[in-house]
């Protein structure tokens, strides 16, 4: 049964009134970084931390965005209690694109086959935005790979969506895309035609996008956290569907907007407790496998 992990109240006071300024949080070192060839593609990671005896923890990276543009102010809360794999997909940041489609599909099979190369059996993986829908195809093609599964604030239909978000995205332009995306990708690779061909990849695959069938869904059996906030570009009511089609999910909404959780560098002003809480509630949930095996509540 799905349960609820209700967490926008909190004892978190008003995040507006509390905000402070981060916006020069230096990237995290990597223990070891990378490239791995995988289906033709010359693929980026970064392991963090050491190994604790839990499963690496793999982070997945949204649309138009690096490893360090949405996870480097919550990577380092993580490796006190696990290793984490942090990748940067086909046409992002360190991976350059290569000629094939560009699908959730094909990214989910560029991370099983990386895991595969590192000889990494089982991992907990946690998605952000369309790095959560490569997430979801991953569980999905290759359920042996995922022990946990945090889906964070993404979609598997065209519905999940605010109303507004995809006429926006029929008619954006480059110009509309985030300076700090295409700063941070600039500072990995000085190409133009680069960081314009990652916003163009992103933006078709979006504008195209199709849904993955409720059965498919329904049949991924990892635990899974699914997150959101409560002014997120993903409805909350569509993450309390997916929460409730998923045999073995739970439900955690925050305060704020698309990646305010987890202090992404959009959000110059955020406070440091509400990425504190959602490191939190992950670490409780990827340590809760005595507990879901035993269906306690």
């Amino acid at each position: 049964m799905s349960r609820a992990f209700a967490l926008a109240a909190l004892a978190l006071g008003t995040f507006a009134t509390a905000a402070h300024s981060q916006t020069s949080t230096p990237a995290p070192k990597p223990t070891r970084a990378g490239y791995a060839d995988v289906n033709g593609l010359h693929m980026y990671y970064e392991i963090h931390g050491r190994k604790t005896g839990a499963p690496p923890l793999v982070l997945l990276h949204g649309g138009g965005s690096t490893i360090g543009t949405n996870f480097s102010r919550v990577l380092p809360m993580f490796t006190p209690t696990r290793e984490v794999i942090a990748v940067e997909l086909q046409a992002h940041g360190h991976t350059k694109d290569i000629d094939r489609p560009f699908t959730f599909e094909n990214t989910a099979e560029d991370v099983a086959a990386l895991l595969a190369q590192l000889h990494i059996a089982k991992a907990d993986v946690l998605g952000f935005s369309n790095g959560g829908t490569t997430a979801l195809q991953l569980a999905i093609r290759h359920p042996a790979v995922v022990n946990r599964l945090i889906i964070a604030s993404a979609n598997y239909s065209r519905a999940g969506m605010q109303d507004w978000f995809f006429p926006m995205m029929e008619k954006g332009t480059f110009a509309d895309m985030p300076q700090p995306y295409k700063d941070a990708y600039l500072k990995i690779n000085p190409s133009q035609d680069g960081v314009y061909r990652m916003w163009e990849r992103d933006a078709k695959r979006m504008v195209g996008f199709k849904d993955i069938s409720d059965s498919l869904i329904h049949a991924i059996q990892a635990p899974t956290l699914v997150v959101v906030g409560d002014k997120d570009v993903v409805r909350v009511e569509h993450a309390l569907e997916l929460s409730k089609l998923m045999p073995h999910a739970q439900l955690a909404v925050f305060p704020g907007g698309h990646g305010e959780y987890l202090d992404e560098i959009t959000f110059p002003k955020v406070d440091p407790r509400l990425p504190k809480a959602f490191v939190g509630v992950v670490d409780a949930f990827l340590g809760a496998d005595l507990k879901m095996m035993l269906g306690s509540h």
